[in-house]
């Protein structure tokens, strides 16, 4: 990761072989100027140096999803440093497309209508757009293609999944998000003929996995793994109001959290577990 940064800085090849061969070999070496013990950075109780790194060496390759967001913004005033910024962006697209066209004999008419949304989440990059399937292997083939000629990113294509929402779920923050179709019926009357009009919606849906918060609450033991609730007992030498504080305060935390959720059964669930250990505990 240090390298991959620095190369962005330094512009002599041969300092880089230097560098990249000194971090490689340093290990083995026993000293090399100074001791191991004396270099911090390289500890491993100091992991803020690379978590720096590691953080500005993705976020240069997921620049492209912003002037992708906002690609529709020019008529809007525009700063000295974000024009030059889009200038060298575009002419990194200007590249791609005659790389793959002269190679591969395509088209980049993806990029011509993005309609894309990006997270990075717990080491795990999601990207969604709506299309086909088709459309969304040509995402992968040219981001993949983008970040190996522009940023050094040797990214495995067998690490990357495509799933349709509309038939599988996306656990995601603690949530199952999929896509239902809605369908709803709208009787039309038209001096004496009427006839039924039938709309279907695409709906984004956020479900409560069940399952994940029943196997925390049973390590929490609160439940057992089968979900029943059991007495709390590291909580029985607390005082009666203590216990209710800690159960309502447990219980009010994962209402707020879940309360955007489309589906709330399973969520009465967990409030029904909380409620008897609570019960049990007092008990």
């Amino acid at each position: 990761i240090l390298v991959q940064t620095l190369r962005y800085w330094v512009k002599d090849a041969s300092s880089l072989h230097l560098l990249r061969f000194f971090l490689y070999e340093y290990r083995n070496w026993n000293s090399l100027i100074t001791s191991k013990n004396s270099i911090s950075i390289f500890s491993k109780r100091n992991q803020r140096l690379f978590l720096f790194l590691y953080n500005f060496y993705v976020c240069e390759y997921e620049s492209i999803f912003v002037f992708l967001r906002n690609r529709f913004s020019y008529l809007r005033s525009t700063s000295f440093g974000a024009l030059l910024e889009r200038i060298y962006f575009h002419g990194k697209l200007e590249y791609l497309v005659k790389v793959l066209t002269k190679n591969f004999r395509v088209i980049l008419w993806l990029f011509k209508d993005p309609f894309t949304h990006y997270v990075r989440y717990q080491g795990k990059s999601i990207l969604s757009s709506k299309g086909t399937s088709f459309l969304m292997h040509k995402w992968k083939y040219y981001l993949i293609n983008f970040w190996q000629c522009h940023f050094s990113v040797w990214s495995q294509s067998r690490r990357i999944y495509i799933n349709r929402l509309s038939k599988h779920s996306l656990d995601f923050m603690g949530f199952l998000s999929s896509v239902r179709l809605n369908s709803s019926v709208v009787r039309s009357q038209m001096l004496e003929n009427s006839f039924l009009i039938e709309n279907t919606i695409k709906k984004f849906d956020t479900i409560v996995p069940i399952i994940p918060l029943v196997g925390s609450l049973a390590k929490a033991k609160f439940c057992n793994v089968l979900g029943h609730p059991i007495s709390k007992s590291v909580w029985t030498d607390l005082s009666d109001s203590d216990i209710i504080d800690r159960f309502g305060r447990i219980r009010r935390n994962l209402s707020h959290y879940y309360s955007g959720s489309s589906r709330k059964k399973s969520l009465y669930r967990i409030k029904y577990i909380l409620r008897l250990s609570c019960a049990r505990t007092l008990a």
